[in-house]
């Protein structure tokens, strides 16, 4: 297993957890298709689990340089 994989699991935890707090029922509009919300819900999750292991590993590395 790589290091990146290997972040890419521990972050996908770390995100999903902090997601779970977050109320998205106040956050959309009324009368708006479930469907729609969740798949928006899902795709900001994906997208923070991105940005952040991408973040940490290119910050890693960076480090490694200097």
């Amino acid at each position: 297993m790589t290091f990146k994989f290997i972040l890419y699991f521990v972050i996908t935890i770390m995100v999903i957890w902090t997601m779970d707090t977050i109320n998205i029922n106040q956050i959309f509009k009324k009368h708006v298709n479930p469907l729609q919300a969740k798949l928006f819900y899902f795709f900001v999750g994906l997208s923070m689990i991105y940005l952040v292991t991408n973040f940490i590993y290119d910050l890693i590395n960076s480090v490694k340089i200097l």
